[in-house]
């Protein structure tokens, strides 16, 4: 293993009290810091690293360049029914997609369903977190997000898209539990790339391509992502930039592709209670038997068990829970370095 591969176990506390200092250190109010950090650790822990903490110095970046506002006001700027469209102010997106969850939850409760845009948010990492909080509401969450073009638009050569991302939670008897997907529209997602450049590693060579529009598997040179399936994955990244952005008003990939500038990010939260269904059997029941079902099908070739959408990330998520998060030698080091950089003491764990 070389020393790029390497990779340090961290325990959760640690690894979430140090991020959140680094955050607050690089700008970001103190409770904007800790959801932030909260956010970032729960994808570490289910084994998304490429949404987790190695995020943190372009986190810290971009509040330096303005494109993310540390001490941010988020307002709500509509209300119709069940529709509601909060003004992000450029919040971190952790903040964000947390304000736009509760709001939908709480619509969903007078209504049987709510819907909460939120314009001008920042990068919101792995959207699952929100969905999973509208879940342990006990309602079914449906979240998007959207943001400027990264991912190669099937047919082109160059970005036309984004790697706009889908995630859906179905809660069951177990609320700390439900079936959660969460997936990227492009082959793979962009921090996946980020992650592989931290560990080392090459990358396989369908996941992105140069700027001349060639595959590639190093993972340095990579400026745009493919699209998941080709035209499925770019033409459903398109309709979640009509859902999501050009329904709240605040359009990125027209923006970006016409005018050339950045508009933002931008996100959408969709809570269903299944009391407005008024269902014989409880919803929750009804899930566990489809789980049952489905975990009930023979496993193919090589595979140990059925799983569920998001199980694998429950069960490792207590694994690393118990025996510490490992994280990459250069993401260590990159925090380390920040963390010097900004007066901070470097935790023993990271050193």
């Amino acid at each position: 293993m070389n020393a790029a591969s390497a990779r340090k176990l961290i325990p959760q506390h640690a690894l979430e009290a140090f991020s959140a200092s680094l955050l607050e250190a690089g700008g970001f109010r103190q409770d904007y810091a800790r959801q932030t950090a909260e956010l970032l650790v729960w994808a570490n822990l289910r084994g998304a690293d490429s949404h987790g903490v190695l995020r943190i110095p372009r986190y810290i970046e971009m509040a330096e360049l303005g494109l993310v506002k540390g001490d941010a006001k988020p307002a709500l700027a509509r209300e119709f029914g069940a529709i509601a469209v909060i003004d992000g102010d450029l919040a971190p997106g952790a903040a964000g997609l947390s304000l736009a969850a509760d709001k939908a939850v709480a619509l969903a409760g007078k209504f049987g369903i709510g819907l909460c845009s939120i314009m001008r948010t920042s990068h919101a990492g792995a959207i699952g977190y929100f969905a999973e909080r509208v879940a342990k509401a006990g309602m079914v969450g449906i979240v998007m997000s959207a943001s400027k073009p990264l991912m190669v638009y099937h047919g082109s050569r160059g970005e036309g898209v984004s790697t706009n991302p889908l995630s859906i939670a179905a809660p069951g008897s177990n609320r700390d539990r439900p079936i959660l997907l969460d997936m990227s529209t492009a082959a793979v997602a962009l921090g996946k790339v980020m992650a592989a450049r931290d560990a080392g590693k090459p990358i396989s060579p369908d996941w992105g391509v140069d700027s001349n529009g060639v595959a590639t598997t190093d993972p340095a040179r990579v400026k745009a992502v493919l699209p998941m399936a080709g035209p499925k994955g770019s033409g459903l990244s398109l309709m979640i930039e009509v859902l999501v952005s050009v329904l709240g008003g605040n359009p990125l990939i027209s923006v970006a592709l016409k005018e050339k500038r950045d508009a933002g990010f931008n996100g959408l939260v969709i809570a269903i209670d299944p009391k407005a269904f008024g269902l014989d059997i409880p919803f929750e029941d009804e899930i566990e038997c489809l789980a049952g079902a489905i975990r009930s099908l023979p496993p193919a070739e090589g595979a140990d068990q059925v799983r569920l959408p998001g199980e694998r990330g429950f069960n490792l998520a207590e694994k690393r829970i118990a025996d510490g998060i490992p994280i990459a030698a250069g993401t260590v080091t990159r925090l380390a370095t920040e963390a010097t950089k900004r007066g901070i003491a470097v935790p023993r764990q990271f050193q």
